[in-house]
């Protein structure tokens, strides 16, 4: 394996430094073999080659602060590279709104679980007709717990 460097860059211009990067390698031929931006982390970038290869690549490449002189173990940034299983934290009659897609905003109940594919089906509340909703589990926000929203009810 390869050494790896980081690369500090203007934040938000990440991705961009990464094409013009690409573009250099492939143009002069140099022998690097990564570039990746964990999404979490601003400002930063991580390329895996010769340091002396990193160095050309980046040499006097636009939104490039910094050469970090330091060679970046795997271990240091593997959390940045790992799945992340999202914790079904809802149960069947959770009031919940939905934050994201075509219904965010909306509040429903969640009538299922899919904890294998990780969606819930939610049904609307504030529609006339019951319609209900199959949605990723990380797009719902939980409002209220099943038996505090049959508490709310009996009032």
């Amino acid at each position: 394996m390869s050494d790896i460097y980081a690369i500090r860059t203007t934040s938000g211009r990440e991705h961009i430094v990464m094409d013009l990067i690409y573009a250099k390698i492939k143009r002069d031929n140099l022998n690097v073999k990564s570039i990746v931006h964990p999404g979490e982390l601003k400002g930063y970038i991580f390329i895996e080659g010769p340091e002396s290869e990193v160095r050309k690549a980046t040499q006097g490449v636009m939104h490039i602060k910094g050469f970090i002189n330091k060679r970046i173990k795997v271990s240091e940034i593997q959390r940045f590279f790992e799945h992340k299983k999202a914790s079904v934290t809802v149960n069947v009659g959770d009031i919940v709104e939905i934050i994201g897609g075509p219904f965010k905003g909306e509040k429903g109940k969640i009538q299922r679980i899919d904890k294998v594919k990780e969606e819930v089906t939610v049904e609307l509340l504030e529609a006339s007709i019951p319609i209900p909703v199959t949605i990723s589990v990380e797009l719902v926000k939980l409002i209220k717990r099943g038996s505090d929203a049959n508490e709310q009810r009996k009032d």
